[in-house]
């Protein structure tokens, strides 16, 4: 990997040689919430000094893109595993909040810090934060590793980014290999003085009023140990039929680990090596294996896609789409988002979602093409809901695949593929087993009316104690005509865009 800093500009004060061991290094946490295979971590550490760490919660900088709900709720009990994490070594984690440039600056001053070490981000106003903060004339040192290549490392043949997926996943393939994780440190030199932080309490990231977040609780563990475990479950487990089960909504085929590689929890280096570890180990599951790792190459053509083109979460990838013409729908919008659609695969979704903070990745394209294509409504509106929502909300994989699916992405589905929920439900949800357990109204159906009950004789409704638009909604939208209707749209915008 690539390591790559900030101009460096000296501070107008100089310090002597005997000061340094007086001084700390700013650690700044940023969404890398680890200390295994931290690798600014690692550098601050082995330059003797004492570091203290601080993590900025900074609503500030990314403006429409401050963390929503779910991701909130994640960060509060991440940085509390951190803090125990980091206070085994004998440090502790100091919080502040407020604009990060001004933040560090402020604890900088306050602390006498040499340098200011952090993972590289991707995101524009991390990037921002970063030139900040060195036109400010702050030493920053960035580090590689919340990615296996970083942007500058892949380039086409004529030296431009990629912007088709196959060609950026052999080149991932062609690459050297990444680098092999780093251990945690064994040691922290603690700062002689530490400035007073702020309570995690005090910012209030966990809802009280109403309290949502009950299944976020029961289905996950966040920080770098709910992590672990997460990843050594699926090692021994589904990665062997991941390829064949991924799509299944109805079996645990996937990781879960998307929101702790977001958070950075661990690195995309420990999934990495960890995958090929278990096909040298077991090489039946290399077929699985090889799969999830051209998933984690999903994750970093994403985040390749966001650094190169900051405009992708608010515009389209491909320009033709500005013409598009959207839906004001805000009753269908609502009924998407609360998973009243009367279409029981796009309501099983959008209701694991806001009971678990997650929705399976095939039923994401569902629920987005649906969104889109059906109900023509704006696919940012979905963006917006999903980056609130989704406890791995990264909003280089978000803005990616929601283009994708609206056909105005890189690489993206074709406009006219337009997925059928009922056949998507039938093929896989066979036997409705994902639909019953988020629409447990509809539990006494048929497995053969399951997915389409306004299609299932009355008798067979008045036996499973369904009355449609009262006990479960009639279909919001006419799926044949509404796909119709999306074809004639595409076909006008490609015209407007022609003359």
């Amino acid at each position: 990997m690539i390591r790559t800093s900030h101009r460096c500009v000296e501070f107008t004060t100089r310090r002597p040689k005997d000061a340094m061991a007086t001084t700390p290094i700013l650690f700044w946490f940023r969404q890398d919430l680890r200390l295994t295979d931290n690798r600014a971590l690692a550098a601050a550490c082995d330059t003797g000094q004492a570091v203290l760490p601080v993590y900025v919660l900074d609503d500030e900088s990314p403006g429409a893109w401050r963390m929503g709900g779910a991701s909130r709720w994640w960060l509060h009990h991440s940085l509390t595993a951190l803090a125990d994490d980091l206070a085994q070594l004998g440090c502790p984690l100091v919080l502040r909040r407020g604009a990060a440039p001004s933040v560090l600056q402020a604890l900088i001053t306050e602390t006498g810090a040499t340098a200011l070490y952090c993972t590289r981000a991707y995101e524009p106003w991390a990037r921002n934060a970063e030139t900040a903060l060195s036109d400010a004339g702050v030493e920053i040192k960035r580090f590689a590793g919340n990615l296996l290549f970083e942007p500058e490392a892949l380039r086409t043949q004529s030296g431009t980014p990629y912007r088709v997926f196959t060609p950026f996943w052999k080149a991932c393939q062609a690459a050297p290999p990444p680098k092999p994780p780093l251990p945690r440190p064994q040691s922290i030199v603690r700062p002689e003085s530490i400035p007073a932080g702020e309570s995690l309490a005090a910012w209030r990231l966990l809802p009280t009023a109403p309290d949502w977040a009950g299944g976020l609780r029961k289905g996950w563990q966040p920080g770098e140990a709910g992590a672990q475990t997460k990843a050594i479950e699926f090692l021994d487990g589904a990665v062997a039929d991941y390829a064949s089960m991924r799509d299944r909504p109805d079996r645990i085929g996937t990781s879960r680990l998307s929101p702790h590689l977001h958070f950075g929890e661990i690195s995309p280096h420990q999934c990495w090596h960890a995958v090929r570890a278990k096909i040298e180990a077991s090489p039946k599951t290399a077929g699985g294996a090889q799969s999830f790792l051209r998933e984690l190459a999903w994750r970093e053509f994403s985040n390749h896609l966001l650094f190169n083109w900051p405009a992708l979460p608010e515009e389209p990838f491909q320009p033709k789409f500005t013409a598009m013409r959207w839906a004001n729908d805000p009753d269908s919008l609502h009924a998407w988002k609360q998973g009243r659609t009367g279409i029981p695969i796009v309501d099983a979704g959008m209701r694991e979602l806001w009971q678990t903070g997650w929705m399976h990745n095939r039923v994401r394209m569902i629920v987005a093409s649906l969104l889109i294509k059906n109900l023509q409504i704006d696919w940012r509106e979905g963006e917006a809901w999903f980056w609130d929502t989704l406890v791995d909300a990264d909003l280089a994989n978000n803005a990616a695949s929601w283009q994708w699916v609206a056909g105005s992405g890189a690489d993206a589905a074709p406009y006219f593929r337009i997925f059928n929920p009922v056949l998507q439900g039938r093929k896989f949800d066979p036997d409705g087993a994902y639909v019953r357990r988020f629409v447990p109204e509809l539990g006494r159906l048929p497995d053969r009316h399951i997915h389409a009950p306004w299609e299932a004789p009355e008798a067979v409704l008045s036996e499973a104690g369904v009355m449609l638009g009262y006990d479960y909604p009639r279909p919001i939208v006419d799926l044949r005509a509404s796909r119709q209707r999306a074809l004639a749209a595409y076909n006008a915008m490609r015209e407007a865009k022609e003359t």
